[in-house]
């Protein structure tokens, strides 16, 4: 039987460790790429029990080289790419006025131009698998606010080279897509709003219903809930589908 691997960036944690856990249902073999070797070999001993092999990669994928040894460690290890996951980026949620060139420079060079140098590195070996590449964005794309400007602009950003590399994979036989969750619930977004509740002297539930009732949306997202959006975009399922910016939001973003 045929083995087929998929890559998955920003798999140590949140939602791209729900995501590689997710893909072992149907990917017989998952590479898993981030900064912290420990998180990442929790999360392998994860994909395993879920019936898949696994393969940490621990670098960071800001610098450039970084692409082409995740490709080069794949391919000796299985022959193949058959998807990959670009979720790498935390991108941090500071002012307009606050952020600082390094910053704005640290969330391209990992969110933009870390996942832009892998899937360039990954074509051809997607190509000759027929293979799918998902980029992961966010509601901020459409909905940028000044107190989060680096967010809403780079996710724009993500949003645009999906297309772009979608428009290519048309004619190569890639298919790309960008997904874009709304309000999950990680560890990332709770230590965001326990620093809320701390300069609003509030407690924390007060903080989470805050904004939702600002968000105008009910309950908070699952890691495992855009994981399973991501594991249909990367499925034969989804082949004819390319260039799509897929919301799972809970109702937040209302626009056509």
């Amino acid at each position: 039987m045929t083995k087929t691997v998929a890559i998955v960036t920003g798999a140590s944690q949140g939602i791209g460790r729900a995501t590689a856990v997710r893909l072992a249902q149907d990917f017989s073999a998952l590479v898993l790429v981030a900064r912290n070797r420990t998180k990442l070999e929790e999360a392998a001993s994860a994909v395993r029990e879920a019936g898949s092999e696994a393969l940490v990669i621990d670098l960071d994928l800001a610098e450039p080289t970084a692409a082409a040894t995740v490709v080069q460690q794949t391919l000796s290890a299985f022959g193949r790419i058959d998807a990959l996951v670009n979720i790498a980026g935390a991108v941090p949620g500071l002012d307009i006025f606050q952020m600082t060139d390094e910053q704005w420079h640290a969330g391209l060079e990992l969110k933009l131009h870390g996942a832009r140098r892998l899937t360039v590195q990954a074509w051809d070996a997607l190509k000759a698998s027929r293979g799918a590449v998902v980029f992961m964005s966010g509601n901020a794309a459409v909905t940028p606010k000044a107190a989060a400007a680096a967010v809403g602009a780079i996710n724009a950003c993500i949003e645009a080279l999906a297309k772009a590399f979608a428009e290519r994979g048309i004619v190569d036989d890639v298919q790309v897509n960008s997904v874009s969750p709304g309000a999950v619930m990680t560890d990332r977004r709770t230590a965001m709003l326990e620093k809320a509740a701390e300069a609003k002297k509030i407690d924390i539930a007060e903080a989470k219903q805050g904004f939702l009732n600002q968000a105008g949306i009910t309950r908070f997202g699952t890691a495992e809930e855009i994981a399973d959006v991501v594991a249909f975009a990367v499925s034969p399922a989804a082949h004819w589908m390319t260039g799509t910016v897929l919301r799972m939001d809970g109702g937040e973003v209302r626009s056509v």
